[in-house]
C-alpha cells in the first residue's frame, strides 16, 4: 500500500478543513437533489445522444440518456433512485479513472446530499474493549496516510451480457473505476479500539438508507467481513480519491477500500464499523450477493428452480481485459497502423500477461473462434488492483471485417475463458471479449 505517493500531512490536513467549510456549507454535491434532479436543461437534452455504445451490437455500454449529477461529468444513467451512473467508454483509456467520470452505484433511495464534518463521527463500537468515535481531523492528522491504487467494479459489471436474462440493472462494461485512495490503515482502527476476544467479524454501515427490497428488513445498507479474513490487512479507510476529498457519490466524506474485492464491500459514507461476536445475518449478507460455490461460480436456470445451489458470499473479482480502441464506430483504412489499446486487471494479483488476436470473418460468419494469440505491451504496473493498460499494433493487411481479442492472464495463472458465465445473480462475468472493426480500401 505504501508504494504510491502519498499526500502530505498538511496537505491532509487542509483538504479536511476545505472540504468541512464546503459540506458543512451544503455545497459540496447538495447544490440539486441528487435523487430527484438532474443538472442539465431540456435544451441539453435535446443535444445530447441517447447511448455511447457502438451502433452495432453488443453496446459496450448500457443504453441509457446521458445525464449530469453535481460533480460529475456527462455519464449514462441507469437508474435515478437509487443513483446508478455508469463511465462511458473513453474514459478508459488511461490507467486511473478522473473522479468526475467514476461510476456511481447506490441500493437504496435516501442517500446524503451533504455532511457537516464538524458534526460527523466515524464510531467503532460493538465487540471491543475501548468504543470510539473519529472525526475527519482524527483520520487526517492521528494516523500516517496510506495510499493503495484499486479497481472498484459493481459485482453487476456486464450484467446486460447474461443470456438467460436475469434481474437488476442492466450494466454494460462501465461500472468499474480505478483510483488511488489515501486513507488509514483499517487495522490501526481495530487496534485502537481493542476487539475482544471471541469476535467474529466486522460489520460496516455508511449513511445510505431507505426501502430495500420488499418482505425484508433491508432499510439501511450493511456488510461484514470476517476477521480472518486476509483482505482486512489491505483494506483502508479512504478520505482522498485521486489526491481529492471523495465526490458526494462516491461515498465522501470517507469509503471503505477493499482491494480485489467487489464494490458491494466498499462502504461509501462509512460512518459505522462494528465488530460482530455472531454471525451476520443481515439481508445483504445472507440472501444479497451470493454466488454458486461452483467453478467459476457457473450454474444453470434449471439448478436454481430446483433449490440445489449453495451459495456463499460474493468476494474476489476475476481476470478481465477490455479493448478501449478501436471502437468499431469508424472505419480503418488497409495498410494504415493502428494502435489497439486497452486496459486489464484482476483481484487476484498483477495482470502480468495480455495477449491479442486478430481474425478476419468470412461473408457469412457473424463469429469466429480464436485461432491465434500474440503477445501485447503492457504498460507500467501501478499495484497488484489497478487497472493496467496494454497495446497492441496492428496493420490490416486487407479490407474486411475483423474481429479483435483480449486475453489477460494474472500474477496467480489465471487466465480469461472463452465461455460465458451463468448465475441469477449476474454476477462474475469475466469472458473475452470480442471488438469487431471494418477495414476499407486505402484508396
Amino acid at each position: 500500500m505504501n508504494d504510491l505517493p502519498s499526500l502530505s500531512r498538511r496537505g491532509l490536513l487542509r483538504m479536511a478543513t476545505t472540504a468541512a467549510g464546503v459540506a458543512a456549507a451544503g455545497g459540496f454535491g447538495a447544490v440539486t437533489n441528487l435523487l430527484a434532479q438532474q443538472s442539465q436543461s431540456p435544451d441539453d437534452e435535446k443535444s445530447l445522444p441517447a447511448f455511447t455504445g457502438p451502433s452495432q451490437n453488443p453496446y459496450w455500454n448500457s443504453v441509457g440518456p446521458i445525464v449530469e449529477y453535481p460533480q460529475k461529468f456527462p455519464l449514462v444513467l441507469l437508474t435515478d433512485r437509487p443513483v446508478q451512473l455508469e463511465t462511458p467508454r473513453h474514459y478508459f483509456e488511461t490507467a486511473f479513472t478522473p473522479n468526475g467520470a467514476f461510476y456511481v452505484r447506490w441500493h437504496l433511495d435516501e442517500i446524503p446530499n451533504s455532511v457537516d464534518l464538524s458534526a460527523w463521527r466515524l464510531s467503532l463500537e460493538g465487540s471491543v474493549e475501548r468504543p470510539v468515535k473519529f472525526s475527519m481531523g482524527d483520520l487526517t492528522s492521528k494516523f500516517k496516510p496510506v495510499s493503495v491504487a484499486a479497481v472498484n467494479q459493481c459485482s453487476g459489471n456486464s450484467r446486460g451480457k447474461f443470456q438467460p436474462r436475469v434481474a437488476g440493472g442492466q450494466w454494460g462494461h462501465g461500472a468499474m473505476g480505478n483510483a488511488k485512495w489515501t486513507g488509514v490503515p483499517l487495522r490501526e482502527l481495530l487496534d485502537a479500539a481493542k476487539i475482544k476476544s471471541g469476535a467474529l467479524a466486522v460489520q460496516f454501515q455508511g449513511l445510505e438508507k431507505g426501502k430495500g427490497p420488499e418482505g425484508h428488513a433491508s432499510h439501511e445498507f450493511l456488510k461484514s467481513l470476517d476477521l480472518k479474513t486476509p483482505v482486512l490487512d489491505e483494506s483502508i479507510v479512504a478520505y482522498a480519491m485521486n489526491d481529492q476529498p471523495l465526490p458526494m457519490l462516491n461515498g465522501f466524506p470517507v469509503r471503505l477500500i477493499v482491494p480485489g474485492y467487489f464494490a458491494t464491500y466498499w462502504m461509501k459514507g462509512l460512518s459505522w464499523i462494528r465488530v460482530l461476536d455472531t454471525p451476520d445475518e443481515n439481508f445483504w449478507m445472507k440472501a444479497a450477493y451470493r454466488i454458486p460455490d461452483t467453478p467459476r461460480g457457473n450454474t444453470t436456470p434449471e439448478d436454481v428452480k430446483g433449490g440445489a445451489v449453495k451459495t456463499v458470499p460474493i468476494s474476489r473479482m476475476p481476470v478481465r481485459s477490455f479493448i478501449v480502441t478501436p471502437d468499431g464506430e469508424s472505419k480503418l483504412v488497409a495498410q494504415l497502423p493502428v494502435m489497439i489499446r486497452g486496459i486489464a486487471f484482476s483481484g487476484y494479483g498483477s495482470v502480468n500477461k495480455l495477449e491479442i488476436s486478430v481474425n478476419q470473418a468470412s461473408s457469412a460468419a457473424s463469429a469466429l473462434p480464436v485461432k491465434s494469440w500474440t503477445a501485447a505491451e503492457l504498460g507500467e504496473d501501478h499495484g497488484p488492483y489497478s487497472f493496467r493498460t496494454w497495446s497492441y499494433a496492428w496493420k490490416p493487411s486487407k479490407p474486411g471485417r475483423y474481429f479483435l481479442h483480449a486475453r489477460a492472464t494474472d500474477a496467480k495463472g489465471n487466465v480469461q475463458p472463452d465461455e460465458g458465465v451463468w448465475n441469477p445473480g449476474g454476477y462474475l462475468w469475466n469472458r473475452i471479449e470480442t471488438q469487431e472493426v471494418v477495414v476499407g480500401r486505402a484508396g
